[in-house]
């Protein structure tokens, strides 16, 4: 059965796959399949599945690409690896997060323990980056990709921009979860000092539709505006501190 959307709120070619903790995507053209970021230990089987539905197979994926490398986002790299032969492309410095030896600090140690519990109690297995992006990189899927590194999250923490469909993936640099919309926590962010540069910069990018890696409703207009709504009210935030 194909899954269909309303494209008025939602690009063509563009599924959601509901994650156990987050939202990995599936993009497919006439040129093949791409996955962006592959879930939680156990999404797997979710992927796969929904690959099936849009009448493809593992020989058709191109590429996976990793926004970032936590547990919930990475979390079947390998595995997908394993099934398709595709090779994997994330910003170098996301390697130590798939081998689980990244240094967490401050109030990150926090995320640092969750992930370490994960990998503990799930079948979790470290992938090895085949292809380092960087920003401004220009990636040959789904119409054309283009990098755009969105650090604070974690260091190497990217998104990509479709210039075809004028959207942009942020990834965890915000998100919309448990009935909330907010920047990447202090407790999940390798450097929050970097998010609200990192915020700016995909604003002033002017996609028209922004989707993030966590969120409720696949309504990428409504998804825009929650987001822009965001970066409004840390700047009116951010204003008044210095008054």
């Amino acid at each position: 059965m194909r899954v269909e959307f309303d494209h008025r709120d939602w690009p063509p070619g563009l599924f959601p796959v509901r994650g156990v903790m987050s939202v990995p995507h599936v993009l497919i053209d006439s040129d093949g399949v791409v996955l962006l970021d592959t879930g939680f230990p156990g999404d797997a089987r979710r992927i796969r599945r929904q690959i099936e539905r849009l009448g493809a197979g593992p020989r058709d994926v191109r590429a996976i690409l990793l926004t970032h490398g936590h547990i919930d986002h990475a979390g079947n790299a390998a595995a997908l690896q394993d099934w398709c032969g595709a090779p994997l492309f994330a910003h170098a410095l996301e390697q130590p997060h798939l081998d689980g030896s990244f240094p967490y600090a401050g109030f990150a140690w926090i995320c640092g323990a969750l992930e370490a519990a994960g990998r503990a109690v799930t079948r979790y297995r470290p992938a090895r980056i085949d292809v380092p992006i960087a920003e401004g990189d220009a990636l040959p899927f789904w119409g054309g990709l283009r990098v755009v590194h969105l650090p604070g999250h974690t260091l190497g923490h990217c998104g990509f921009y479709s210039a075809r469909f004028n959207l942009l993936f942020s990834g965890d640099l915000w998100v919309r979860f448990l009935m909330r919309t907010q920047p990447s926590p202090r407790i999940f962010s390798d450097d929050v000092t970097l998010v609200p540069g990192s915020m700016r910069k995909a604003r002033a990018l002017g996609a028209h539709w922004i989707v993030p890696g966590h969120y409720d409703e696949p309504n990428a207009t409504r998804l825009r505006r929650r987001f822009e709504q965001l970066c409004d009210d840390l700047e009116r935030a951010e204003r008044a501190a210095v008054v």
